[in-house]
């Protein structure tokens, strides 16, 4: 079966600097994929270019079997690639409800009956049914992070794109979005996470990518790529 998503010789420069550099790795349909680096590594600009908002200087993003390089982000929202934000940024004047119906209506082809339902389906895997009337200024920090998630669910991905979701939440609080991510995860749905937080990481993804200078330097079993040399020395700064 092949991979839902492959990312192919992928390199990003801008003028002289090269942020991502001929990196490729694939993930498979229902696999949760986890990304760790440090920064400066070129993690975020990965989710970019497969999310298309930006262009790679060379190389592809295959996705189900198609070639979406050239695709603007609107397009692979469409076709089902989803993502979240580093900052949230919801519509603040509009509920929770209809920030997640923005998602819903311009993210996804669907029949307008259908999507009312998509929304309820998004906040309820978010966690955020009982908020959904509340406007989205008076949110805390975790329930904008949930609020993120429900309106990249509503545009019904078949990969989900997280970058660095748990930034700035209480130790409690990252428990509480982990197990939400869990829940997305085990439902079938394939996920990259961009996480510094790792034993966040480490509770839902199948596979770990390490990066370092925009290159693939490890790739695998996430306990044993965060327990080799190779990422303590680079990515958590220890010898040997």
């Amino acid at each position: 079966m092949s991979p839902v998503l492959e990312v192919v010789d992928l390199s990003k420069r801008f003028g002289a600097v090269t942020v991502v550099d001929d990196l490729g790795f694939t993930l498979d349909d229902g696999e949760a994929l986890g990304v760790v680096g440090p920064n400066g590594a070129g993690k975020t600009t990965v989710l970019n270019l497969i999310a298309g908002d930006l262009r790679p200087t060379a190389g592809q993003v295959r996705f189900r079997d198609e070639d979406v390089t050239r695709q603007p982000a609107h397009t692979r929202c469409r076709l089902g690639i989803g993502r979240t934000s580093q900052v949230p940024r919801p519509f603040e004047g509009l509920t929770v409800f209809e920030n997640v119906l923005v998602g819903a209506t311009f993210g996804t082809s669907m029949h307008r009956r259908n999507r009312a339902e998509a929304c309820i389906a998004a906040l309820d895997q978010a966690g955020l049914v009982d908020k959904a009337n509340v406007r989205a200024s008076t949110l805390t920090l975790l329930d904008r992070k949930r609020l993120e998630l429900a309106r990249a669910l509503a545009t019904e991905p078949r990969v989900l794109l997280l970058d660095e979701i748990a930034g700035g939440l209480t130790e409690a609080e990252v428990l509480e979005l982990v197990d939400t991510i869990k829940e997305i995860h085990a439902s079938g749905r394939a996920i990259i996470w961009i996480e510094h937080i790792v034993h966040a990481l480490l509770r839902v993804v199948d596979r770990i990518l390490a990066m370092s200078y925009g290159r693939k330097l490890i790739d695998g079993d996430p306990h044993e790529v965060m327990g080799s040399a190779e990422v303590r020395t680079i990515y958590l700064g220890a010898e040997g």
